[in-house]
């Protein structure tokens, strides 16, 4: 995300997994596909485990630069910071995040303020659901905390978020929100991540902002965007995916959580949180794509149903190589620039509009048969040549009649 200060344009306008467990990388034929469930509302466990692998020489001597850098901060410009943030192995460590984080997205010391109690937020109307997302959200802390610490991390949790709706009303509060709220409060604390959290909701250039309008359109659009690039990078899987009619909705989690919602490791989120913060609104759905040909063979693999499709796309291995994935998606970005596909955007989104709307006419058909207009009890006396034969008014003159003749034989029915 490019630095901008949210709070300077009043008006902002957007046009542009369940409880699965961790997959191994194996082809559809060896996956269990009854067990593949992908719910929004039921997190993936993190993993907060750190590697003790031998460090790449590249990365020890990022970390020597990255501590210089920060010792003397005011004299390094963003797009330093940027270079570190999008290079191999990211800013490696959540100390060096907590203070850089900040910086990619020009927040100052100044905005960085006490934050509210939640005696003082309860009032709110969307209080009641955030809290309820946030109590879902116990697997996303760091494994074995104290009681005690967890409850004050929810509570912080909580207050972030009823903080930036409550700055930006017109802003609608999602599921998954809280997913990219916890990263930032887990890394930089609940000073700083309130005015990082604004800087990613509200702005012409805010990436969460789409997600936070009246309706999921603006979203489902910018979606969209994800299987042009696919198809321009490669045409059988495009084909396998579209014969599938899988569509988009397996990446949703994905991109309005920034994968902070279907990732099993800590480090992986973050990695790609360093990537987010400093690269185009857009950049996530890009990755999105370069995850999905990477994983081309299994999907080519499996059944061209929509279900197994589905169920395979939306539950993301353990091991998969962010850092190869992100150099893809950089080069897929570069080669295929937003505007340049607007045009297969749009047509992709009017086949939509046409396959819908064909399929709501089949359905009114088929209600059509199923449930044919019942005739009057008075109506059934009249022969059924005569009813076809007869017209309207004539009918209507020969109901009554029958209608004044059984009253006549049954006045006590009628009193």
């Amino acid at each position: 995300m490019d630095p901008n200060n949210a709070d300077a344009d009043s008006g902002d306008k957007c046009n542009i997994n369940g409880d699965c467990s961790p997959l191994s990388d194996k082809l559809p034929s060896e996956i269990n596909h009854t067990r593949n469930i992908d719910d929004i509302a039921t997190p993936s466990e993190l993993n907060f485990d750190q590697d003790f692998e031998f460090e790449d020489p590249f990365i020890t001597e990022k970390r020597k630069e990255i501590e210089k850098c920060l010792d003397n901060p005011d004299v390094v410009n963003v797009d330093q910071w940027q270079s570190f943030a999008k290079s191999k192995g990211g800013l490696i460590c959540d100390e060096y995040r907590r203070k850089i984080w900040p910086l990619l997205v020009g927040v100052t010391q100044e905005e960085m303020t006490e934050p509210p109690s939640l005696d003082e937020l309860s009032t709110h109307p969307e209080y009641n659901q955030v809290v309820l997302d946030v109590n879902r959200s116990l697997k996303r802390f760091p494994p074995g905390i104290p009681y005690e610490q967890r409850v004050a991390l929810q509570d912080q949790l909580t207050v972030l978020i009823l903080r930036v709706i409550i700055k930006y009303p017109h802003l609608k509060y999602y599921q998954g929100y809280h997913d990219v709220a916890i990263t930032l409060l887990l890394v930089c604390g609940d000073k700083a991540s309130f005015p990082l959290l604004c800087r990613l909701s509200y702005g012409p250039k805010a990436p969460l902002a789409p997600f936070m309008q009246a309706t999921m359109q603006p979203t489902q659009h910018l979606l969209n965007y994800m299987l042009p690039v696919i198809r321009r990078a490669d045409d059988r899987l495009a084909e396998c995916l579209e014969k599938s009619g899988v569509g988009t909705m397996f990446a949703l989690p994905w991109y309005l959580t920034w994968f902070g919602h279907s990732l099993n490791r800590y480090s992986d989120v973050v990695r790609l949180y360093d990537y987010f913060l400093c690269a185009a609104p857009l950049f996530p759905v890009y990755v999105t794509a370069a995850l999905v040909l990477h994983r081309a063979p299994h999907v080519l693999a499996c059944d061209v149903d929509m279900a197994m499709m589905h169920c395979l796309l939306s539950r993301l291995p353990d091991d998969l190589p962010f850092e190869d994935i992100l150099v893809v998606a950089k080069k897929l970005y570069d080669e295929n620039d937003p505007t340049d596909l607007e045009g297969e955007v749009a047509a992709l989104e009017r086949r939509e509009a046409e396959q819908r709307e064909a399929d709501e006419e089949r359905m009114r058909r088929r209600r059509g048969a199923r449930a044919p207009a019942r005739a009057s009890p008075l109506a059934r006396w009249v022969p059924a040549a005569l009813r076809r034969a007869a017209p309207r008014r004539t009918l209507l003159a020969l109901t009554a009649a029958l209608l004044a003749v059984y009253v006549y034989y049954r006045p006590e029915l009628w009193r």
